[in-house]
């Protein structure tokens, strides 16, 4: 078994679907979080409450103590842009594969917004960063989004579809994107897309079942699991909130497959 596989392996280790925490927040919005020393606090919440993975840039690996990673795994994202720039759909790369293997990555992430002015250069930077992944062994998670000046509407299905589609092509192994608005839409993307396909949770909601309820709808379009960051870290009970939203994701599918019938080193079909 390669080290991509067992990576995997290791991330699908409460079942196929994932609950993915993202707290890359801070570069692209700034301080969402109350404050920076609580940071490692909020991780073990998030652990406790059975998410799969959370998602940090490596300074932020800093500031968490290592026993947290013991149930859960790592992903370090590589690329970032700030709004102040004045380009809000522009990425540079701000850490390569080996830095975040440094850190004790299990996993990194790449985020592309198809129909940025520098879009090519996006691209570009996901196919080097694929190179290198499988050059070390790494999982790649790519969140690819249709999102720029020529993008009418960043939530029309075809274009999410086009998004993960080139994600995919390009070597990543699991896909976040935006979540359209009806189910068979997202199912049509879903079974297209030659990797699980992991739905972004958005703003966070007035009332947790507001948030269930969403969650219910996005695993009905066929996701592979889901990427919920404000939705969990603003919550009054983060610990609480991630252990519902997982109790959802992480129940048994009649489409699911167990881990032990995924071969990790093939392309799978998105297991929902």
């Amino acid at each position: 078994m390669s080290g991509r596989a067992l990576r995997l392996q290791r991330l699908h280790r409460h079942g196929q679907r994932l609950l993915v925490a993202p707290l890359d927040h801070p570069l692209a919005i700034g301080p969402l979080l109350p404050r920076a020393a609580g940071l490692d606090d909020l991780v073990g919440s998030l652990a406790r409450g059975g998410a799969d993975a959370v998602v940090l840039h490596k300074g932020a690996v800093r500031r968490v103590a290592p026993h947290r990673w013991a149930d859960l795994s790592l992903v370090v994202h590589l690329n970032a842009s700030t709004p102040i720039g004045g380009e809000p759909d522009e990425k540079y790369l701000v850490c390569s594969v080996e830095e975040a293997l440094r850190a004790g990555a299990d996993m990194v992430s790449v985020h592309v917004n198809l129909g940025a002015r520098t879009e090519a250069r996006q691209l570009q930077d996901l196919a080097d960063v694929a190179a290198d992944c499988d050059h070390w062994g790494v999982p790649l998670l790519a969140m690819a989004y249709p999102r720029g000046p020529s993008v009418v509407d960043p939530y029309d299905p075809a274009l999410v579809q086009h998004a993960v589609t080139a994600a995919a092509e390009l070597g990543a192994d699991l896909v976040k994107t935006v979540q359209v608005a009806d189910p068979a839409d997202m199912r049509a993307i879903t079974a297209s897309c030659p990797v699980p396909v992991l739905v972004a949770g958005g703003a966070p909601r007035e009332r947790d079942g507001d948030l269930l309820r969403d969650v219910e709808a996005a695993l009905s379009g066929g996701v592979g699991g889901l990427a919920l960051g404000r939705c969990l870290f603003q919550a009054d009970d983060p610990t609480q909130i991630t252990r519902a939203v997982a109790r959802l994701v992480h129940r048994p599918s009649p489409w699911a497959v167990t881990p032990q019938e995924v071969d990790h080193d093939r392309p799978q079909a998105v297991l929902a």
